[in-house]
């Protein structure tokens, strides 16, 4: 059962074992990114309507950046953790999609080394597989926005 936090977004998702907390992009834009559908430990399912800002043409091409959007939210959400962030992805665009497709990405963790995940995600729009890559994340110890290398960075920077 999903509850929506004090900004309207999802927060808890049940499945049939447990409740699973909802940690990282809670204040993404989720018409944008998709909504969540499903939430398991190391598993998300997020489906995207897309819609007329997101065309790139008279013919109604959704451009690639909110199909790669919806994906990298999908594999944040299957690691789950408050300071996952992205690292590196390989992803193939498989089918072009249309504005008024709804496109279900499911994002399935494959590997955990210490800090390190790397997530195998999955689109379909109908039947039609359009989109699968592999992201690989890292959980920092801090918000990205936060840590001491950004700071030391900055300091350099101004010097």
């Amino acid at each position: 059962m999903a509850k929506e936090n004090k900004n309207g977004f999802e927060e808890t998702l049940d499945n049939e074992e447990n409740e699973v907390h909802l940690e990282t992009h809670l204040k993404i834009n989720h018409a944008l990114s998709g909504d969540i559908e499903q939430l398991k430990e190391g598993y998300a399912k997020i489906s995207l309507t897309t819609t007329e800002e997101m065309r790139a043409d008279e013919v109604g091409l959704v451009h690639g950046g909110f199909i790669f959007s919806a994906a990298d939210f999908a594999a944040m959400v299957a690691v789950n953790d408050k300071n996952v962030v992205l690292a590196a992805s390989n992803c193939q665009f498989l089918a072009p999609v249309r504005v008024e497709d709804i496109v279900t990405f499911e994002a399935t963790v494959r590997h955990k080394e210490g800090r390190k995940r790397n997530v195998h995600v999955e689109g379909y729009t109908s039947e039609i597989k359009v989109f699968e890559g592999e992201f690989k994340t890292v959980i920092t110890e801090h918000h990205v926005l936060n840590l001491s290398l950004l700071k030391n960075s900055e300091e350099l920077a101004e010097s």
